[in-house]
């Protein structure tokens, strides 16, 4: 496996798309479920908060795993046009 400069700056574009996407994402998704879970009870807001929290983690998570990945392929099959 052959790591190339191409392939690597791809993946940093698409790391730095992925948080780009990530924050008016979340911001949609974070604003229906506060709507959907209506009026709560301190605790039940408190564990709310907590389930919001980790979805947040593993969305951004993903969201960088995916487009990380999806960056570096693309470089490297575009650095590979040009080496080759």
């Amino acid at each position: 496996m052959e790591f190339s400069l191409p392939a690597w700056l791809g993946g940093l574009v698409g790391t730095i798309v992925a948080v780009a996407a990530y924050v008016p994402a979340i911001r949609i998704v974070e604003r229906r479920l506060r709507v959907r879970s209506g009026p709560q009870t301190i605790e039940q807001r408190a564990v709310f908060e907590d389930r919001l929290s980790i979805m947040r983690r593993v969305i951004l998570g993903i969201d960088i795993a995916i487009l990380a990945a999806l960056g570096y392929w693309i470089g490297n099959a575009i650095g590979g046009k040009w080496a080759a």
